[in-house]
């Protein structure tokens, strides 16, 4: 049988889904397991081993391109079954439009009729982690093509393999950009594409750069589009900070975040994959809801204010960003050298 995935579109949501996927393999161990994803994902599942193809493809500037583009090569792969982890309109049109006999997916959005196999939304949705979500459209997708409950594993398995050869290619990156690695090597995670309300401020970033380079290599890791986060903090940091923001593509990122100790990042894509590849992480938690979408991964710690206002999950914050001002540099760094005290 050839089952095909649409992967979730956000990296800390497809981060989220690997418990699910693991899950997948495991109730078809012989059967083939494809990733419809854009095309970032082959950086992060390249050593995956519970997929055995990754198909991916760039958003065109159209949404119809892209469903008429992505329809066309799919339906020439002959999947016997889709499972859409999107919500989206678009997925199941893309799926109908393959051909695809058995599509299954979440009822929303007004697309049952596209569906064969519409899921009803769990009542626990908004309560539960987003991990969860994944797995239950999993546990009723197996239900629909073996006829039979499927047995999954008590502890949701959440870790991402990377290549011992990846693992060392990116500590030799590290070297040539001036990371000293005979120190503890610790990442920050300073900006966030979508959300201004979710960065901890340049200041306090500043501030943990300075206290962790008596003890520590820092570096800031990130795409083109927070730099200029990256770049105020350099501005703000009176201790040698190295800067990658830019400087890598997803797959050397997640290399890159094997071959640190520690990471302190804000909640975004990279505060998913640095626990999942083994890196101790804490997570600062401002404006969004650590119940729901924390790491899923038992390497992650959540560090946030509690405030009356959070979460709002606002993008920007009305007032004077309490929930992220209460968080002290003091605090982290103390929570990080505990930490590397313990693993010295």
């Amino acid at each position: 049988m050839k089952i095909l995935v649409r992967s979730a579109n956000w990296i800390g949501d497809a981060v989220m889904s690997v418990p699910a996927l693991r899950e997948l393999r495991r109730a078809f161990p012989s059967d083939r397991i494809t990733l419809h994803s854009r095309s970032w994902a082959d950086g992060l599942f390249r050593d995956a081993d519970f997929i055995d193809e990754i198909v991916t493809y760039d958003p065109a500037r159209s949404r119809v391109r892209d469903i008429l583009d992505n329809s066309r090569f799919l339906k020439a792969d002959g999947h016997d079954v889709v499972i859409l982890f999107p919500n989206s309109f678009e997925s199941a049109l893309t799926a109908a439009l393959s051909r695809i006999p058995m599509r299954i997916g979440y009822n929303k959005d007004a697309r049952g009729l596209l569906l064969t196999d519409p899921i009803a939304v769990p009542e626990w949705k908004n309560r539960a982690h987003e991990a969860f979500y994944y797995l239950e459209l999993v546990k009723a997708a197996v239900r629909r093509i073996t006829g039979r409950e499927p047995l999954f594993a008590e502890e949701p398995d959440a870790h991402l393999d990377v290549a011992p050869e990846r693992i060392e290619e990116a500590r030799k990156f590290l070297a040539s950009e001036g990371v000293d690695l005979a120190r503890p090597v610790v990442a920050l995670g300073v900006g966030s594409t979508n959300s201004l309300a979710k960065r901890w401020p340049a200041e306090r970033y500043a501030k943990l750069a300075e206290l962790l380079h008596s003890h520590a290599s820092v570096l800031m890791l990130g795409s083109k589009a927070e730099a200029d986060a990256a770049a105020k903090i350099t501005e703000l940091c009176n201790a040698p900070i190295v800067d990658l923001s830019g400087k890598t593509d997803l797959a050397s990122a997640v290399a890159v975040l094997a071959a640190c100790d520690a990471m302190v990042s804000n909640d975004m894509g990279l505060a998913h994959i640095a626990p999942s590849v083994g890196t101790r992480t804490f997570v600062i938690f401002g404006p969004t809801n650590p119940v729901t979408t924390r790491p899923f991964s038992p390497n992650a710690e959540v560090i946030s204010h509690p405030v009356d206002c959070s979460p709002c999950m606002l993008r920007e914050c009305p007032i004077d960003h309490r929930c992220m001002t209460g968080i002290s540099p003091e605090f982290i760094f103390e929570r990080v050298m505990n930490y590397l005290s313990i693993n010295d």
